[in-house]
């Protein structure tokens, strides 16, 4: 009597996939979440096996380990998401305590209020620096040129244009250019200390407000307490 063979294909990871959604009518991804699927998977396997050829031990040992190294894949890709939604939850939290705190960063817009404005400069070496002040809308306003030693020092303006006149209270952004005594450049760095007017947490990562600038948390240098 002769025996009916069965036509075997072999089982990949592609064709898993295949039969989960066929067969069992489940996503992929539920392979990490429900053993019952994987089980399933092996009984059909072995049932349509051919029996004049079964599956050869190794072949079947690889598709083992094919399947637990799939499972392991999808919990790790599930633990990696929800390490990065804790991770964006704490950076959001740590964002808002920034909203109404005055802070320092490096920036060249800083706010002019109740006549002043206030910008930090920074240089290596002694040099003869020029200060160019612009308005919102890219407007040179003042000009000025000042000595400067090495070290960081303030620069506090009036808030009075070129011509003395009171400008309005804004956002005004400093350009400085330096030279030494041989009227070679000098790098100066500019910080503002201004507050922190809102915290935008729908960017990734959240972003704060600072005298009409974003800044992302890690630009912040540090956190000033003011009477």
């Amino acid at each position: 009597m002769a025996i009916n063979s069965v036509p075997t294909t072999p089982i990949t990871a592609a064709t898993t996939s295949r039969a989960t959604n066929n067969s069992v009518g489940v996503s992929e991804n539920t392979i990490a979440g429900n053993f019952q699927t994987f089980l399933r998977l092996l009984t059909t396997q072995l049932k349509n096996q051919n029996p004049l050829d079964p599956l050869d031990t190794n072949q079947f040992t690889q598709q083992l380990v094919q399947f637990a190294q799939v499972e392991q894949q999808l919990k790790s890709n599930d633990q990696l998401a929800k390490l990065v939604a804790l991770e964006q939850a704490a950076q959001q939290s740590y964002a808002l305590a920034f909203v109404g705190q005055v802070v320092a960063v490096d920036g060249t817009t800083a706010p002019l209020a109740n006549g002043k404005a206030t910008w930090n400069l920074s240089t290596g070496k002694p040099c003869v620096a020029t200060i160019n002040i612009k308005d919102a809308n890219g407007q040179t306003v003042y000009s000025t040129t000042l000595n400067m030693n090495a070290g960081q020092q303030p620069f506090v303006w009036n808030g009075r244009d070129t011509n003395g006149q009171q400008l309005p209270n804004g956002n005004y952004t400093i350009s400085v250019t330096a030279v030494d005594a041989n009227n070679q450049p000098v790098p100066v760095s500019v910080e503002i200390e201004a507050l922190v007017d809102a915290a935008d947490l729908s960017k990734v990562p959240p972003v704060l407000t600072i005298a009409g600038r974003d800044y992302t948390v890690d630009k912040v240098k540090r956190v000033i307490r003011r009477a």
